[in-house]
């Protein structure tokens, strides 16, 4: 099945588009010519990803990239800007931000980032993808490899999100042992997932510590 991209662009003189180029290169692409056409073709096309090419349509793409994440929180968003105009991602309500010029390859290579993952044993939670055969994790425009350890701990919390899961439940269920006394090398494993989830792993947006419980997943 082929993955589908919203492309937002116009045909503004000088500046460059890219639908066409997506298309040649095995996507299903829909063109829409602004924010509000795009809101109308997210239920009936089902994107995988979106695309704002703002200079093609005269716009910074600010708002139209956050009335997509307001209609369809959780679709990855990709905001091409000039650069005279780049703003940081922080700034922008988009998973990745290109500036101009650059290269269809580039291009492809950051949606290449951002679609789903496509194995059949997969497990998603909010924002988070978690690829049990790859051991691999997807979360906000960012794929990381896992060890198989800290993939079985996420895919535990994954289960049962937004419950507090016990420091020696977690233990014994990935551990495998009932030898619970020195939950250090826990504490250790759930400091890598945060590096792999989180923007700033200091101040964990989805995994979080009930000091002397336990942790809990939010999505």
């Amino acid at each position: 099945m082929k993955s589908k991209i919203l492309c937002v662009e116009g045909k503004y003189a000088g500046k460059p588009v890219f639908a066409e180029q997506l298309t040649s290169r095995e996507y299903e692409v829909k063109s829409a010519l602004s924010g509000k056409e795009a809101l109308v073709f997210i239920d009936s096309f089902k994107p995988h990803i979106v695309i704002v090419n703002a200079p093609s349509i005269r716009t910074t793409g600010y708002r139209i990239c956050q009335s997509l994440r307001d209609s369809k929180d959780g679709l990855p968003i990709i905001l091409i800007c000039d650069e005279s105009e780049s703003p940081s991602r922080d700034e922008a309500p988009a998973n990745a931000v290109l500036s101009l010029p650059f290269t269809v390859r580039k291009l492809n290579n950051r949606i290449k980032s951002l679609l789903p993952l496509q194995s059949k044993n997969c497990l998603k939670a909010g924002a988070i993808q978690l690829d049990l055969e790859q051991n691999q994790v997807r979360c906000q425009g960012r794929k990381t490899h896992l060890t198989p350890r800290m993939t079985h701990l996420l895919e535990v919390l994954m289960r049962e999100p937004g419950t507090v899961v016990e420091r020696d439940n977690l233990f014994r269920e990935v551990w495998e042992t009932d030898f619970v006394e020195d939950t250090r090398t826990l504490d250790v494993h759930i400091s890598w997932l945060r590096k792999a989830l989180e923007k700033d792993p200091r101040k964990p947006k989805f995994l979080k510590t009930l000091r002397g419980v336990g942790y809990r997943l939010d999505v």
